[in-house]
């Protein structure tokens, strides 16, 4: 290694970038120079040379050694935190959100900690002629056992535009999601846990994948119901003035979602609606009074759609970096006399949040009104498309030239650059975490609980620079524990539980610090498995996790018995080189199948425990209950089966890599209605195989 090199690596980990880190396998791996650099400068740590190298250095020496206080300090509760250092005594208040002082004094020169208050929340910190906001965390979040009535909970997940329900126009939407909650709490569920339900791109249906949004300070205003403005009479009144009746009726019976088609004609009978509800005083009132309440975040959002919807009009497709440079900037006079000349199309994107709003509230009330003890699990995503809404609206708060994404790991062993971009982690201190803050307050105002993809982020995130393979990029890290003690506070003012997804390359001590934390990670029935590739038993799994058979990224139980999976990946080149995936499946069959006879699975499922004779990879209804049951009897908090386990469906909803021309990503419809998906003979086996197994002593 060159002295350049060495003093490039000084950097790089002073800045918080991992020169050195162990992949999947835990083999150590060192970063390439020209990845250290390109990182480094996308950061805003220039280094090509040793001059640019002494300067950056200097700039994190002075950003270490700051006399001022940040906007935001994160402490637990009633323990010391440090304070910026000062060459005199200074007086100090803390004072409570309703503006009393709850401490008071006068702080030593050579005295740099405080002591928080004992009860967590919010405070405002003044010291000397400096203030600025205090978090006080409580010692863990808020978890299942802070429930009322919730023992041993179970859930279902649902990819919500999955549902159906008479008269959807070919997407699930929130009063589907109503029909499906009032359906899974009648069978004993607990919990609901949905896809992410962030915003997109209104103005281009054909961009559809929930993990790729535009915000997620917003929703998806596909998913909410015409049907809720006017009445039903108004909607059959707009759908003849459009002619959409055949077109909607034919939308509602794919087998797959048709996204374009079906999001242009949903959003052409709401924007109808709207223009017809303009004389509904009420309904304008309630617009305004929703618009006042969201601020300037809502204003701008509106802003962004409506000029996208301009732009594309116009012929320019793709992000707000397409647009021209006066529009850039969301504060700029051109974006503001645009809103002006355009108020109408404005206020059109601003309902569409309202009525998106309303829909998710009353879904999540009427699983708790149903009887579920947690309701509604959200889905965070971990990063938003670079040209969308919040990259546009929040500019000082996001990365710009990386891309979140993922070193080869058991989930893909080409590695991943998944195109979007999150927070920076300067951004994040300089703002006060505000964008942060939000995104929680997002995804916890309409649910009980709130899944968070890619839970590894809050510590670390493989950045990849533009222009690098996905292999290319490193890790940079986060502020861990100022964003697991804002997490924590967030979810005791909401009430709601918290699931981390830490999957794929994991640091050591990774999951025992977010358990301790009360985050529940996640343990899948695929990767349980013991040194010599069995299945461990489900008492011996994690008691600090939530348990399911799959994910939306993995077979579901029917497609990994029957190897459908496996025909997918061969089909879409990611069969691992040299491997017979089907002599090893039947092998893994075996395991499993040995797995369910040991836990009593398989006898409660009503099949014969025969270990040395597993059923055929035909029969899969039988695994499907096994299976169900199996995962249930884990010690964990909380079990959650998705939908199409306890339906025994063989496809899975997404597979990573591939583009919809190879695999039909995000666009399967489950086969029966919302109302009734839990009243087929298997799905009633499988709750109740899960709901007997929770009920155990």
């Amino acid at each position: 290694m060159s002295d350049l090199d060495a003093r490039l690596a000084e950097l790089a980990e002073q800045a918080g970038v991992d020169v050195h880190w162990r992949d999947a396998n835990d083999r150590p791996q060192e970063v390439a120079p020209p990845t250290l650099r390109a990182v480094l400068d996308a950061l805003g740590l220039p280094c090509a040379n040793d001059g640019d190298i002494d300067a950056s250095l200097e700039r994190l020496r002075r950003e270490r050694e700051g006399t001022q206080l940040p906007r935001l300090l994160v402490a637990d509760a009633g323990s010391p935190f440090p304070s910026p250092a000062a060459s005199e005594p200074r007086r100090y208040r803390i004072e409570d959100e309703q503006g009393a002082t709850v401490v008071e004094g006068t702080a030593p020169a050579d005295e740099r900690t405080l002591r928080a208050p004992d009860a967590p929340g919010y405070y405002r910190l003044l010291l000397g002629n400096d203030a600025c906001t205090l978090a006080v965390a409580p010692a863990r979040a808020f978890g299942v056992g802070d429930i009322s009535g919730a023992h041993r909970p179970w859930g279902v997940a649902v990819q919500l535009p999955s549902l159906r329900r008479p008269g959807d126009g070919g997407i699930g939407d929130f009063t589907a999601l109503e029909h499906c909650a009032r359906a899974a709490a009648a069978r004993g569920a607990d919990a609901l846990a949905i896809s992410p339900v962030h915003a997109l791109f209104a103005a281009a249906p054909e961009r559809y994948s929930p993990y790729a949004p535009s915000s997620r300070l917003f929703l998806n205003p596909l998913y909410a119901d015409p049907g809720r403005v006017g009445g039903a009479s108004a909607l059959r009144t707009v759908t003849d003035a459009h002619n959409l009746r055949q077109e909607l009726a034919e939308l509602e019976w794919l087998e797959l979602i048709d996204w374009p088609r079906a999001g242009r004609a949903r959003i052409t009978l709401l924007r109808t609606l709207f223009e017809w509800s303009s004389a509904d005083s009420k309904l304008t009132q309630a617009l305004g009074a929703f618009r006042r309440e969201q601020g300037e975040p809502l204003e701008r959002h509106a802003r962004f759609e409506a000029l996208q919807v301009h732009f594309r009009a116009h012929d320019v497709p793709g992000g707000w970096q397409a647009w021209p440079a006066e529009f850039h900037d969301p504060t700029s006079p051109a974006v503001a006399a645009f809103a002006r000349e355009h108020g109408r199309e404005v206020a059109f994107h601003a309902f569409l949040q309202w009525l998106a709003t309303r829909g998710l509230a009353d879904a999540h009330r009427t699983a708790r009104e149903s009887g579920m003890a947690i309701g509604l699990v959200s889905d965070l995503a971990v990063g938003t498309d670079p040209g969308g809404s919040q990259a546009w609206s929040h500019q000082g708060e996001l990365l710009h030239g990386l891309s979140v994404g993922a070193p080869p790991d058991l989930l893909n062993r080409n590695g991943q650059d998944w195109g979007l971009t999150t927070f920076s982690p300067t951004g994040l201190k300089r703002s006060g975490y505000a964008g942060y803050l939000g995104m929680l307050r997002a995804a916890l105002a309409h649910a009980g609980g709130v899944r968070i993809d890619h839970v590894l982020g809050l510590k670390r995130l493989w950045l990849v620079p533009h222009g690098f393979g996905a292999t290319e990029g490193a890790y940079v890290r986060y502020p861990f524990e100022d964003l697991l003690r804002l997490l924590a506070i967030e979810s005791h003012r909401n009430r709601a539980v918290v699931i981390g997804e830490d999957l794929g390359t994991v640091p050591a001590d990774f999951r025992q610090r977010i358990g301790a934390e009360g985050v529940l990670g996640i343990r899948v029935l695929w990767f349980e498995r013991a040194a010599d590739r069995g299945f461990i038993a489900p008492m011996h799994w994690s008691a600090e996790a939530m348990a399911t058979t799959s994910t939306h990224d993995v077979a579901t139980v029917a497609g990994w018995w029957s190897g459908r999976d496996i025909e997918w990946r061969a089909r879409a080149g990611l069969a691992e080189p040299g491997v017979d995936e089907i002599a090893g499946r039947a092998i893994d069959r075996g395991r499993l199948w040995r797995a369910l006879c040991a836990s009593g699975a398989a006898a409660d499922a009503g099949v014969i425990p025969d270990e040395n004779r597993p059923p055929t990879p035909e029969d899969v209804l039988p695994i499907a209950i096994a299976a169900a049951g199996h995962v249930a009897r884990a010690p964990t908090p909380l079990v959650v089966i998705p939908a199409e386990d306890l339906l025994a469906l063989p496809e899975q909803p997404n597979l990573p890599g591939p583009t919809d021309a190879v695999h039909p990503n995000w666009r399967r419809r489950l086969p029966e209605s919302a109302s009734m998906l839990f009243d087929g003979p298997v799905a009633q086996a499988c709750c109740g195989a899960v709901a007997a197994a929770r009920n155990a002593p």
